[in-house]
């Protein structure tokens, strides 16, 4: 559960399967403080709001029971029609709106899209001003992620320079006959131990696929490729010929691909 202030007032949610569940309950205490429920039910015993939450469901949930949503409709229109959060959610089979209980936390919620919606019809400006409030944690959790991403990068950088390695395995070690060719750019000599091919021995060889090998690397060749080059460049300022840079290259490829696959595996990146 969080919380958000919207002119004075918290409003609780949570997340589901990666989406917003807001307070109906909440956002009801605008209108009446004691009596929640009831302007939740209120709203619910509206045509308008039938006709939206049922459309919301026919479209984001396969398990919704649309023959029971059509009697609701057509009960809708008529005066002595009322309606219930559970009675909506045990005989529809919705997944838009639930129900939590406790004293704390407890009430109606509903999906973003329907929560709005019911913000709208309590106020258009509390309205505003929610989805607006809304909008900014987004961006907030988008600056997190990104922060987040560096960290990760950070971390596999950091494995992969301080772990010890036991295993060989990947890429596959170069053959003395790979070892002894004169490669005509460093590109090559970085795709030849990584990859185990140049660029031109890769597209005459996946001649449908356009770009170039580097365009299909997963991302932890395209870490160790980024770590691969720095390290080029200073056996290169220290004179170390071709061949014997392309030999260590290979075995740096090998140990930092190995450490990727294992913190990958182990699942230490929390």
């Amino acid at each position: 559960m969080a919380k958000i202030t919207v002119k004075n007032t918290e409003i609780v949610f949570y997340k589901k399967d990666q989406e917003d569940y807001i307070s109906l309950t909440d956002i009801a205490k605008i209108r009446d403080a004691e009596n929640p429920s009831q302007i939740i039910s209120l709203w619910l015993r509206t045509y308008s709001t039938i006709e939206y939450i049922g459309l919301w469901e026919m479209l984001n949930n396969p398990n919704f029971k649309p023959h029971i949503y059509e009697g609701f409709k057509n009960e809708s229109a008529k005066p002595h029609f009322w309606m219930s959060p559970q009675k909506w959610i045990c005989e529809t089979n919705a997944i838009g709106m639930t129900s939590k209980a406790g004293r704390y936390g407890g009430g109606t919620y509903a999906h973003s899209d329907i929560a709005f919606k019911f913000a709208a019809w309590i106020s258009a400006e509390f309205e505003l001003y929610l989805v607006t409030e809304f909008k900014r944690l987004k961006i907030e959790e988008q600056k997190t992620l990104g922060w987040s991403a560096k960290r990760e990068l950070a971390k596999i950088n950091y494995h992969i320079h301080t772990d010890a390695i036991k295993h060989n395995l990947i890429p596959a070690e170069l053959t003395a006959r790979q070892t002894s060719i004169i490669y005509a750019n460093e590109a090559d000599v970085l795709n030849v131990a990584l990859f185990g091919i140049t660029a031109k021995d890769w597209r005459e060889s996946n001649p449908d696929l356009k770009g170039n090998i580097r365009d299909y690397a997963t991302i932890n060749e395209l870490i160790c490729l980024s770590n691969m080059e720095n390290l080029n460049a200073v056996f290169i300022n220290e004179g170390l010929p071709q061949r014997e840079r392309l030999i260590k290259l290979n075995r740096i490829a090998i140990q930092q691909m190995q450490v990727l696959t294992e913190v990958e595996g182990r699942k230490m990146l929390k």
